[in-house]
């Protein structure tokens, strides 16, 4: 299939992609379970909680057995009292969901073919800038009449001009081919790719 490439002059070009990357079904129980995968892969899971056992003191019996008139203890670092240790503590642990790789670039294919079809995914020529100034990086935004979008570009041109001109731009995040994921572009009304952007994606996904 072919896709247009939006340029700064209003020429009108295209570019062929796959129809295997570009043009599937919408499989939305696949993509919400591959997102809740990513997700979960990106929470830490480095909680911790001592145990009574664990925490410092509580070495001497508090008071004796009998004739206080209070319950039994033989600690207080019971966890009913105050600095004790935590019953149920947290553990260190890993929120990992294991999600094949086949099952992954399938859901991939089908949030990129959605965006095609409800044309969300805008084609530019490229995206450089000579100088590391935001009011540059947004004038080619008004020109592009993109002010809110997620930008992939090609590896060789994630420079670093256009990265300091675009991380203080608002709902803007620009990201090279290699590291897209599927909450960011779901999370966008629209994705904007380069020509050079869109070709590794489609090289990766295949």
């Amino acid at each position: 299939m072919d896709l247009n490439i939006k340029t700064l002059s209003g020429e009108v070009s295209c570019v062929s992609v796959s129809d295997k990357v570009f043009s599937k079904d919408y499989n939305e129980a696949l993509i919400h379970q591959v997102i809740v995968s990513y997700m979960a892969g990106a929470r830490q899971g480095t909680k911790a909680q001592k145990t009574r056992s664990e925490v410092s003191g509580g070495g001497v019996k508090p008071w004796r057995q009998k004739g206080t008139g209070r319950a039994r203890a033989g600690t207080i670092r019971s966890p009913i009292f105050r600095k004790g240790g935590v019953t149920f503590a947290a553990r260190p642990r890993s929120y990992m969901q294991k999600i094949n790789r086949k099952m992954y670039r399938s859901a991939m294919q089908s949030i990129l073919s959605r965006l095609v079809r409800e044309k969300r995914l805008i084609i530019i020529e490229n995206l450089k800038l000579e100088s590391s100034k935001t009011k540059f990086f947004l004038e080619q935004l008004k020109q592009f009449d993109l002010l809110e979008a997620f930008f992939v570009v090609g590896i060789t041109e994630l420079t670093k001009e256009l990265l300091l001109a675009s991380r203080n731009v608002k709902k803007v995040t620009i990201c090279n081919a290699k590291k897209i994921n599927p909450v960011a572009l779901m999370s966008f009304d629209r994705v904007v790719m380069t020509k050079e952007g869109i070709r590794q994606i489609e090289e990766r996904l295949q």
